[in-house]
């Protein structure tokens, strides 16, 4: 099973095309939007295609391999206007006998891991940057952010084969697990 994993579109379609030309070339069999889908926030100081409107239109389009997770900034009117599920807190998924858990990263990641005490995968965004990290029990991967990266380069994270990856939008490896 391929999985590609993307976060906090914050409702700027600039690198959706990326995630769109992943999907149909690399043949995506789940694809994980891990929340903040529609809301910008303040104006941004880049020049940003911000349309709410195309982001749904988007996820829509993907909706029969979609899971959505609920971000901090995805609001209730939102939620409701979407044509999909949107899961709040976390989700999992089972794969290759990996336990998957789903989450935005708002309320667990790896520095809030105390709260969240299972053995497995946690793969959120929130933090708008990318790594992947370890403890003795849990591995941390933070997917980055699709749109508005705090270190300059927007990322997502495909699962294949019990190895994940993590790519900038020019294809290049940010950071890879096997497992």
């Amino acid at each position: 099973m391929k999985i590609l994993f993307f976060s906090d579109v914050h409702g700027i379609i600039n690198n959706l095309n990326v995630i769109e030309k992943e999907i149909v070339n690399n043949k995506i069999d789940k694809i994980v939007c891990l929340g903040d889908l529609y809301y910008t926030g303040p104006t941004y100081d880049k020049d940003y295609a911000i349309n709410s409107k195309e982001v749904h239109n988007f996820l829509t389009k993907y909706q029969d391999r979609l899971i959505c997770m609920k971000g901090n900034c995805d609001a209730l009117v939102d939620i409701k206007a979407s044509d999909f599920p949107i899961c709040d807190g976390i989700s999992l998924i089972c794969v290759d006998g990996l336990d998957i858990y789903l989450t935005h990263g708002n309320e667990y990641s790896f520095e809030k891991n105390r709260k969240f005490n299972r053995k497995g995968i946690l793969v959120y965004g929130h933090e708008h940057i990318p790594y992947i990290k370890q403890d003795d029990k849990m591995i941390f991967i933070n997917v980055g952010s699709i749109s508005l990266p705090k270190n300059d380069v927007a990322t997502y994270a495909i699962y294949e084969n019990k190895q994940f990856i993590i790519y900038d939008i020019i294809g290049n490896i940010v950071d890879s697990i096997n497992l």
